[in-house]
C-alpha cells in the first residue's frame, strides 16, 4: 500500500552549488517536492530562480550539491529514459525524418521492428502529425517541432515528462493551441508533467498545482493548488483572481537579496 502512495519525483532538502570562474553559485537552497503520479505541475519564479536547475536534477543531467533525488524512492544517479525532457529548442535530430526521430529511442533500445512501427505509429497519430511522417524537422513549423519532441519522450516509455519552456519560442497562436494539445495528451495518457514557464496565465491553465520559486538563491515559496474546472476559460473570474493574486507573489519577490 505504501509503494502505491509513494510519489513518482521526491526532492528532499536539495540544494546545488555550481562553480562558475572560480566562485561558488548557490542556485538551489533547501528545495522540497513531492509530484504524485498523474500530476502536472507548473513551476514559475524569475529568471534565476533554479527551475531549470531543479528540472535538470530531476533529469539526471546534474548532481545535486546537497539532499535526495527520487524517483519511485530510488536515488537519480543520471539521466534515464523513464525521464523525458522537452525543450525550448526542440532537440531534434536534423537529419532523421518525423518518423525516426520518434522511434529513435525504442530503436537504441534494441526493440523489435514491428515493436517501434507500431509505437512510432501510435505517438503520430497522438501528436496529429501523420502526413508529416516522412518529413524532415527543417521542413516543420516550431509547433510541428514542439509535437515531434513531445511525442518522441512518449515513444522512450516516458513516466515523467520534463519541459523546460517549452512553448516559450511560439507565437501566441501556436502557443494556445499546443497548451490545449498538451492538456488533451496528458489526459489520456496519464502522465505526470512537470513543466517550467515564466508565464503565470500558462501556469494556470495548464496545472494541478502551481509552485512559486523565488531567487537568491532559488527556493521553493509556496505551492497552490488550481481547483479550476477543465477545460479552463482564460476570461473567467476565477482564472482571473488566481491571475492576480500569483503576479502579486511573484513581484513581491523583486529586489529580493541573496542569503
Amino acid at each position: 500500500m505504501a509503494e502505491a502512495t509513494a510519489p513518482i519525483l521526491e526532492m528532499k532538502n536539495v540544494g546545488k552549488i555550481f562553480s562558475q570562474a572560480g566562485r561558488a553559485i548557490e542556485a538551489l537552497r533547501g528545495a522540497n517536492l513531492r509530484v504524485k503520479k498523474g500530476e502536472f505541475i507548473c513551476l514559475i519564479g524569475a529568471s534565476g530562480c533554479g527551475k531549470s536547475t531543479l528540472l535538470r536534477l530531476a533529469a539526471g543531467f546534474e548532481a545535486a550539491t546537497q539532499g535526495d533525488v527520487l524517483m519511485w524512492g530510488t536515488e537519480i544517479t543520471g539521466p534515464g529514459p523513464s525521464r523525458g525532457m522537452v525543450f525550448q529548442d526542440y532537440g531534434l535530430f536534423p537529419w532523421l525524418n518525423v518518423r525516426d526521430n520518434i522511434g529513435f529511442g525504442p530503436k537504441s533500445r534494441g526493440r523489435a521492428k514491428s515493436e517501434i512501427r507500431d509505437t512510432v505509429a501510435h505517438f503520430i497519430d497522438l501528436v496529429g502529425l501523420q502526413r508529416f511522417a516522412d518529413v524532415y524537422p527543417h521542413q516543420l513549423s516550431g509547433g510541428m517541432k514542439q509535437r515531434v519532441a513531445i511525442a518522441r519522450v512518449l515513444a522512450n516509455d516516458a513516466e515523467l515528462v520534463l519541459m523546460d519552456e517549452p512553448f516559450g519560442a511560439l507565437d501566441a497562436m501556436t502557443r494556445e493551441r499546443l497548451q490545449d494539445e498538451l492538456v488533451e495528451i496528458w489526459s489520456r495518457t496519464g502522465l505526470t508533467v512537470l513543466f517550467v514557464t515564466h508565464s503565470i496565465e500558462e501556469a494556470i491553465f495548464l496545472a494541478d498545482r502551481v509552485v512559486v520559486m523565488s531567487p537568491g538563491p532559488g527556493r521553493i515559496d509556496n505551492e497552490y493548488s488550481i481547483d479550476l474546472p477543465r477545460p479552463r476559460d482564460i476570461a473567467s473570474s476565477e482564472f482571473n483572481e488566481w491571475r492576480r493574486m500569483l503576479s502579486s507573489q511573484l513581484h513581491s519577490h523583486h529586489g529580493r537579496k541573496a542569503g
